[in-house]
């Protein structure tokens, strides 16, 4: 019997177990893959409190990674099959083991949906990015395209436009989906050139990207766009199937808690870009992971186990 279970190794996840170990928890963190989430991903942080200088996403959770194993939290490599949430004593079950637990934290973390090109893969983090708040600095003075209609799409476009002398938004309508605030200063931007119609076809370069080739999916014209970065706005999936109908979500899957990272099910918590919030960056994870432990910790007390 374990005091926490943490799912998910993220940010948020290692933050969660760091806390954890730090105050005589006993807790373990279950890994389908490899510690870090999407930030073990990144190329290069900047913006992480504490790392003046660069530092690559590896590197990064790497010593989060380490820090929570010094203070004595255990982190299995186990495919998480099914949770059991209700009740007094939570159950996860993996491919391997069955694990019990006082309180579960839930840090499964969100995937950027990807456009599916050849290269894409290849070049995230040397040119093909999903997060303009995170890498947008490192484009400064350099042109980039930004894809997508949305909410998001227009804030990363405004965003780059403050580093960057031309930013290419490109979108497959005639028309954005962004609430007609964004959308007006968008247009008010003359940094920001519109691409209306248009689809990424492929992605050019052989080491980073140098350019896109996009098509007019109305006429049919095909032509190569040069720009150092590709910044990919088409939307995000939280990992949230597991606990699909087990504890509440918005209509796009995202686990709805408190301040306190309570989910609607008492021992439950959920940290990091798996719930609901106005930004997904490495240190809100890492301050989600602080809470929810902390929140669970007193669920533990105020249950006198």
């Amino acid at each position: 019997m374990y005091d926490i279970i943490i799912i998910g190794g993220g940010a948020a996840g290692l933050t969660a177990g760091l806390y954890a170990g730090r105050g005589g928890l006993k807790a373990l963190i279950i890994e389908k893959m490899f510690v870090g989430g999407q930030a073990a991903t990144t190329y290069e942080v900047d913006n992480y409190p504490g790392f003046s200088e660069r530092i690559s996403g590896p590197d990064l959770m790497m010593k989060m990674e380490a820090h929570a194993k010094k203070f004595g939290t255990e982190i299995v490599y186990e495919d998480v099959i099914e949770v059991d949430v209700e009740g007094i004593k939570k159950t996860v079950k993996t491919n391997k083991n069955t694990y019990q637990a006082k309180a579960l934290i839930l840090a499964m973390g969100a995937n950027p949906k990807e456009l599916g090109l050849e290269k894409e893969r290849k070049f995230r983090g040397a040119g093909v990015s999903y997060c303009a708040t995170c890498d947008g600095a490192f484009y400064r003075d350099k042109v980039v395209a930004v894809v997508g209609g949305g909410d998001t799409a227009v804030e990363d476009a405004l965003f780059l436009s403050r580093f960057c002398p031309k930013v290419y938004l490109i979108h497959r309508r005639d028309s954005l989906r962004a609430v007609k605030v964004l959308q007006d200063a968008a247009m008010a931007n003359d940094k920001i050139e519109f691409i209306w119609n248009t689809t990424i076809e492929k992605i050019l370069g052989e080491e980073s990207v140098e350019g896109i080739t996009i098509k007019n999916v109305k006429t049919n014209e095909v032509k190569d766009l040069n720009v150092d970065g590709l910044f990919i706005a088409i939307g995000v999936v939280p990992n949230s199937d597991l606990v699909k109908g087990k504890v509440e979500t918005n209509e796009a899957g995202y686990i709805i808690t408190d301040e306190n990272m309570q989910t609607n099910k008492f021992g439950v918590f959920a940290a990091g870009d798996i719930r609901e919030k106005i930004l997904r960056q490495i240190v809100t994870a890492a301050a989600d992971g602080a809470i929810a432990t902390y929140a669970a910790e007193r669920y533990i007390n105020e249950n006198r186990w």
